[in-house]
């Protein structure tokens, strides 16, 4: 049985009643990182059916640096699952085993951060047809939190993590099939969310193997995260972060992370950038930009990780 810290169920797994507010969405992320091959990426889908569609992402990084990418807003007019715009999320076994597929096309682009313009990006570059078939196994405790209605949270109400073992295939157009054996983490939220209601955040996520994981998280001037070894569960009481940008961008491309934990151990996080994608959320005339990483850790000087890093903005200027 899976551990669970916080007051989430297994069944939690499985969509929830859609709410009466409007911007009621309900997301799962599921990241992946194969060490052999040098290949990761995601596949997130948030259901807003008060709104009449789904958000639906998916990112392949490549060895080279290239990278595949989709962003879709498929119909939907209900909250029963997760199946739209050629991805799919089925709950195995609640609480510890979700398979996610994707089927369809996705563009492929030599130098990633193209989609700095996403307009430009989408008519130079090809797309390739991608196939991704994953089942991912819990290694980590379940952590998380359900809100109550009136809490006034906006962003993520309801919402956990887990640290999660990959495998499976992902085969690109004329290409042989790459097989995956690697780890990831896995995100589900729900309530109601604006990506424009938060003004920043850090969110830095990797896996060191089945027994060690962790997630590093600056949300505004909030610090926090948490560390796994096995099931033991251990909560970031500080965090010191420093982070290199590219030249005249918003782009991270290596950062420092000095960490205490709740048991007195302190770590330092070593992350470089190794494939990276600028992704913009536009609601009216607001934009905020999210900053994709695929990215390796040294942890303390000695161990070696994976897993990816996400920096979102609402800056008043353009990345």
């Amino acid at each position: 049985m899976v551990k669970i810290v916080g007051n989430v169920k297994p069944e939690d797994d499985y969509t929830h009643p859609l709410g009466p507010e409007e911007n009621f969405n309900e997301s799962v992320y599921f990241n992946f990182f194969d060490t052999t091959h040098n290949r990761g990426g995601f596949i997130r889908m948030g259901n807003r059916a008060n709104e009449g569609y789904a958000e639906m992402t998916v990112i392949v990084y490549n060895d080279d640096g290239s990278a595949f990418f989709n962003y879709k807003k498929p119909e939907i007019s209900h909250n029963d699952g997760w199946d739209a715009g050629g991805a799919k999320i089925e709950v195995l076994v609640a609480g510890e085993k979700i398979r996610t597929t994707y089927e369809g096309s996705a563009l492929y682009m030599a130098n990633p951060t193209d989609m700095k313009d996403p307009s430009k990006a989408f008519k130079s570059n090809p797309f390739r047809k991608l196939k991704i078939e994953l089942v991912h196994d819990g290694v980590g405790p379940i952590y998380g939190h359900v809100g109550e209605p009136d809490d006034g949270n906006d962003f993520a109400r309801a919402h956990y993590e887990q640290h999660m073992k990959v495998s499976g295939t992902i085969q690109i157009e004329g290409e042989a099939p790459i097989l995956i054996n690697g780890h990831g983490l896995r995100d589900h939220s729900w309530g109601p969310r604006y990506w424009q209601s938060i003004p920043s955040y850090r969110w830095i996520t990797g896996n060191y193997g089945d027994d060690l994981g962790m997630v590093l998280s600056i949300v505004g001037d909030r610090k926090g995260g948490m560390f796994h070894k096995g099931d033991e569960f251990i909560r970031v009481t500080d965090l010191d972060l420093s982070v290199n940008f590219e030249p005249d961008s918003r782009f991270h491309k290596d950062f420092t992370a000095k960490v205490k934990l709740e048991n007195g151990d302190k770590h330092i996080v070593q992350g470089k950038v190794q494939g990276f994608i600028p992704l913009r959320n536009r609601r009216s005339e607001q934009m905020t930009y999210i900053g994709e990483g695929m990215t390796q850790y040294t942890l303390d000087g000695e161990r070696v990780g994976y897993g990816l890093s996400e920096f979102l903005d609402q800056p008043d200027d353009t990345i």
